[in-house]
């Protein structure tokens, strides 16, 4: 077993546990968020200012991609002077599956106040450092102990199917300590990062723990129910970095029209809760894995069997399938400045970040409500860095197979004969100081790290 395997305890009365890992649900109706969806169509913070063009098209047919998710990213406590959005998309083309620029991130931010200019120290470190700083220099610094991140990201509405004072960072707020971080807006602390700027109720599912609210003057958004009050780090390491698309000079290739793009996804809304884990129970057989069971297998029956099992499965597919079956509804794991979890350890983005996971402690259990800060390594130093401004990017969530399932449910013979996905998980790092236009009120678009793993079928 992975040092990494057991990460999650249970108290000798209970059968569950609650981790600090926030899941996303699709929702045919809007609960509290308006913005934050999967499928559908992007909405932009300035209707008036649309990404550049550039960024609809795959990297590997030129045509225009659909929307997978759009989530509420604002960050009141790491980002407090911060809007952000956040925008998955993919090639719904079957022949580019499987190739880089098939599927990219997108972030916008738009800034409220003046940014703070960077000490000499920082601007040094961004301008000198080698273009691919060593390994084994980049590993992870212990951070200070940060707060609940749950209850920081979930505000103070209750959850669904949770008994937590950790508020749903889907949703936009509500009186209670508990708050949706999809939603718009909340009348606590913790805002939703996938929420709308319009205050709303919140969630009603198990009931929480009530925590005092706080007058809040940013919108409440999944992302403020995620947060984390310790400020970004300073960039370590850096590489010639590129011109924000704001700054580039000459005409810019406009946003298609919606005529361009196929037909969309379904819309759904996103509701959420906390990561609920049962007592670890035998795992079950995925559908696409077939066993031999002829005389080939030997004569020694369910052994046999066991041993032939065990050797046709990766083993983080083993443990991927088992985490996610504790909750197999859910489409989306957020857990901002986390580390996500790994569909296959023999991919190349596997074997990366593996080998950081690999080093954390037995111990270190993420069965609290907080961030990886002190409880061991972070996969940040294996994540390419930013390439506008060159600080370090930081994990914020991942799409889950049950997102295709949701996504791609009665759209056959929408005229894309070649369509459907196959990738077991998409993972997003974004710039861990969150840049963006230093003019207060500019939107700016960043591209994204989008770590995809693909599906891969036992044989």
């Amino acid at each position: 077993m992975d040092p990494y395997d057991s990460d999650s305890s249970f108290d000798d009365e209970g059968d569950f546990t609650e981790t600090g890992v926030l899941l996303g649900y699709a929702a045919d109706e809007i609960l509290e968020d308006s913005i934050s969806h999967l499928g559908g169509t992007p909405t932009w913070l300035d209707d008036a200012t649309p990404p550049p063009g550039e960024f609809a098209k795959c990297k590997v047919c030129n045509s225009p991609m659909l929307l997978l998710l759009e989530l509420h990213g604002d960050l009141p406590d790491d980002f407090p002077d911060d809007e952000r959005r956040l925008y998955i998309f993919a090639c719904p083309r079957k022949p580019c599956n499987r190739k880089p620029g098939s599927i990219r991130a997108l972030r916008a931010t738009r800034k409220l106040k003046s940014e703070q200019p960077r000490s000499a120290q920082e601007q040094k470190e961004v301008e000198e450092i080698p273009t691919e700083a060593p390994k084994e220099e980049e590993k992870t610094k212990n951070e200070a102990p940060r707060p609940d991140l749950g209850a920081s990201l979930f505000g103070s509405s209750s959850l669904i199917g949770s008994v937590s004072a950790n508020s749903n960072p889907f949703s936009s707020g509500g009186a209670g300590a508990s708050s949706n971080p999809f939603s718009s807006g909340s009348n606590n602390t913790n805002s939703n990062p996938f929420a709308a700027p319009a205050p709303s109720p919140g969630l009603v599912a198990k009931p929480s723990t009530p925590a005092s609210t706080t007058a809040n003057t940013l919108s409440d958004s999944f992302a403020d129910k995620v947060r984390v009050s310790s400020p970004p780090p300073p960039p370590a390491a850096s590489f010639k970095t590129i011109t924000p698309p704001e700054e580039t000079s000459g005409p810019v290739t406009p946003w298609p029209a919606e005529s361009d793009f196929p037909a969309p996804y379904p819309r759904f809304y996103l509701d959420a809760e906390y990561e609920t884990l049962s007592r670890p129970s035998t795992p079950t057989i995925p559908d696409n894995v077939t066993i031999d069971n002829s005389e080939e297998a030997g004569s020694s029956g369910g052994a046999d069997l066991k041993d032939a099992f065990e050797s046709e499965l990766d083993k983080a597919f083993m443990r991927f399938s088992t985490r996610l079956g504790h909750n197999p509804e859910q489409i989306l794991r957020y857990q901002f400045r986390g580390n996500p979890l790994l569909y296959s350890h023999t991919d190349a983005i596997g074997k990366r970040l593996h080998e950081v996971l690999a080093h954390k402690p037995a111990n270190a259990h993420i069965a609290t409500t907080t961030t990886t800060g002190g409880q061991g390594p972070s996969v940040s130093s294996r994540i390419p860095r930013c390439e506008y401004c060159g600080s370090e990017r930081v994990f914020e969530f991942q799409l889950v197979p049950h997102a295709i399932s949701v996504l791609e449910d009665g759209r056959e013979g929408v005229g894309l004969g070649d369509a459907g996905m196959e990738w077991g998980t998409i993972m997003l790092a974004v710039c861990g100081r969150d840049c963006g236009p230093k003019e207060v009120g500019v939107v700016g678009y960043r591209e994204e790290w989008a770590g995809v793993q693909w599906e891969e079928a036992a044989k």
